[in-house]
């Protein structure tokens, strides 16, 4: 080979043997160093070193976390601190994990993207844990102290009236909802850390317009005025004059529900002294000495309400404990009143 050829290929293998060294040289002295273009979530470490890169993700990722959580329903606060959620990163990890992303690649194509400005676009996962339980228990106080059951309409009784009691809507929280909005602001660094419980509505089963379809019939009896008064639809339809229970055999007061129904009903006399010789026996309906005039609507343990005879008795305490009404008002009562209709009795 001439010499002249000899000088010239040592040199190119020395050239390419300092270029080679430049290369290895400068890709290990960037071997900790992040490529431009990664972030560590909304974080942009590019250009960092890892340690620079620990610094910034604890300023901008970690430290915002730190900052309570505030979830605002029915104008009361539930505060979440970091502290009880138990807000925790490896930034570590996350850093190493950048500058991983960024050495892929071999040691030529680093070296290029190095000098020509070249980027790695990429995202790392930011790394952050938190208690679920904490979440889940804040959660559970706003439910708990927000929600309120909702109040059906209901029928009052008394002797002489029926009145209603207004429904009352509840609310309660969409909790599912709640838990991944605070789960979000816990997590983001640049999210509003203020959440808004979702509210919905719970609405009664029972409304003041559905009263009147469960109450089509009621009947109440004031015993010291001696007044049976037929409600419908809960409206005050018609008072009929009445005669009750004697001292010692008072009609019972209570709210009751009318269980049987006759026409001229038979009279089964109670085994008391007060029916003589005919305790114990059957008078057919009809019959002179049944005092069970015309119609019968049981109410409770052999009272009732039914006819008489006895029309000086209206307007006193003169049966044995059943309600005594005028054959004709009781005939008319009757057909209104179907079996299972309340009657209260005070």
């Amino acid at each position: 080979m001439p010499r002249t050829l000899i000088i010239i290929v040592t040199a190119l293998v020395v050239l390419v043997l300092a270029g080679a060294g430049g290369v290895m040289a400068y890709d290990s002295g960037r071997s900790d160093v992040v490529a431009s273009g990664v972030r560590i979530g909304t974080v942009d470490v590019g250009g960092l070193t890892a340690a620079q890169a620990r610094r910034r993700v604890s300023q901008r990722l970690l430290e915002p976390l730190q900052e309570p959580v505030t979830i605002t329903s029915a104008g009361r606060t539930f505060p979440l601190s970091a502290r009880e959620a138990q807000i925790r990163a490896n930034v570590g990890a996350m850093v190493d994990a950048a500058v991983r992303r960024s050495r892929e690649g071999g040691v030529l194509a680093r070296t290029w993207r190095g000098l020509t400005g070249g980027t790695v676009p990429a995202r790392i996962e930011p790394q952050i844990a938190y208690s679920r339980k904490a979440v889940q228990r804040v959660v559970d106080r706003v439910r708990v102290a927000v929600s309120r059951d909702p109040v059906d309409a209901k029928v009052n009784f008394s002797a002489d009236d029926v009145s209603i009691s207004s429904s009352r809507a509840g609310r309660t929280i969409d909790a599912r909802a709640l838990r991944s909005r605070v789960e979000d602001a816990l997590l983001s660094p640049t999210r509003e850390r203020a959440v808004t419980a979702p509210i919905e509505v719970v609405e009664p089963k029972v409304t003041e317009e559905k009263l009147a379809d469960r109450y089509p019939v009621v009947i109440t009896i004031n015993r010291s005025a001696f007044r049976l008064t037929l409600f419908k639809d809960l409206e005050r339809t018609k008072t009929y004059p009445i005669a009750v229970g004697k001292v010692g055999l008072e009609t019972p007061a209570g709210l009751y529900n009318i269980q049987n129904k006759a026409v001229d009903p038979a009279w089964s006399v109670p085994n008391s002294d007060w029916a003589g010789s005919l305790a114990g026996q059957v008078i057919p309906g009809g019959a002179p000495n049944n005092p069970l005039k015309a119609r019968w609507l049981g109410v409770y343990d052999g009272v009732g309400v039914h006819g008489t005879d006895a029309r000086s008795s209206i307007g006193t305490n003169a049966s044995h404990g059943c309600i005594r009404m005028l054959i004709e008002d009781v005939k008319e009562l009757y057909d209104q009143v179907p079996v299972g209709a309340p009657i209260f009795i005070g």
